[in-house]
């Protein structure tokens, strides 16, 4: 992707494929990698997580701004390195988010709170930040608020072809593309959805996103989804005559089956 002439008009947006690594500046702390052995090396391996180029939507509120505003003119295969201050990152952070809860609050939901927990208070998720005798100190602030943060990346590839991006938004909203078929027109896009949506809850969850990212990147006015549930054939049942052909050769073998196993001497005729 080529640096574009800066025109004062927003760019549209794209999506790319990324890999990156990212710290907290001041502590030198990896918290962020698509990196396995990276993530390994610095005790923030996840195995749920998937350690590869990730696809990201450029050109929206979902990057940190700094992070978002590197990428719009950087080149494809190019690495880079940048420092982001928090005004640019995950914003300063609020004192006024912290809350001192009784420790009665977490008992109620059976959770033993510890230092780094997430949790989910009143609606509000946030961490645990202190335990004490009979209080949890609970921190909604995003964990990188008034941090300063540095990323090193590199933009692997950028989708072009309508199926390849309608792929990646998939992979980015859902995380999964296989199983979908998508027909497109003019202005619309046909979805077919595979069986495993039907009864998926993270589906229903990503399904708005989905639409939503659908329709800004590949400028489309209609997204329709299709369900298709088909009914399966009865088995066909054999005609009367077959079936009663059958018990009589069933009845015959039966007849036959004690003489099978006796020597012969044994057997009368």
């Amino acid at each position: 992707m080529a640096s574009e002439e800066n025109t004062g008009e927003p760019k549209k947006m794209h999506v790319i494929f990324a890999e990156f690594d990212a710290w907290i500046h001041e502590s030198g702390e990896l918290f962020d990698t698509t990196h396995e052995d990276l993530a390994k090396e610095n005790n923030i391996f996840n195995d749920k997580a998937v350690y590869e180029p990730l696809p990201l939507l450029i050109g929206s509120d979902r990057l940190f701004a700094g992070l978002d505003k590197s990428m719009q003119d950087a080149e494809l295969g190019k690495e880079y390195e940048i420092t982001i201050p928090p005004e640019d990152a995950a914003g300063p952070r609020d004192p006024k988010l912290v809350d001192l809860l009784p420790m009665r609050e977490f008992l109620k939901q059976e959770i033993v709170p510890e230092v780094g927990m997430q949790v989910t208070v009143k609606g509000k998720a946030g961490y645990v930040s202190a335990v004490t005798a009979g209080r949890v100190r609970v921190d909604f602030n995003n964990k990188l608020a008034g941090k300063t943060l540095r990323y090193k990346y590199k933009l692997i590839s950028e989708p072009k072809e309508k199926r390849e991006i309608f792929d990646a938004i998939m992979k980015m909203d859902y995380g999964n593309p296989e199983g979908f078929s998508a027909d497109f027109e003019e202005d619309k896009v046909i979805v077919k959805l595979p069986d495993v949506c039907k009864y998926d809850q993270k589906w229903l969850l990503s399904k708005y996103r989905v639409v939503m990212d659908l329709r800004e990147v590949l400028d489309l006015d209609i997204i329709q989804f299709i369900e298709e549930y088909t009914k399966s054939e009865k088995k066909e049942e054999k005609p009367q005559e077959i079936q009663q052909q059958e018990e009589l050769k069933a009845e015959e073998k039966e007849k036959e089956e004690p003489n099978k196993d006796r020597p012969e001497e044994e057997i009368v005729e």
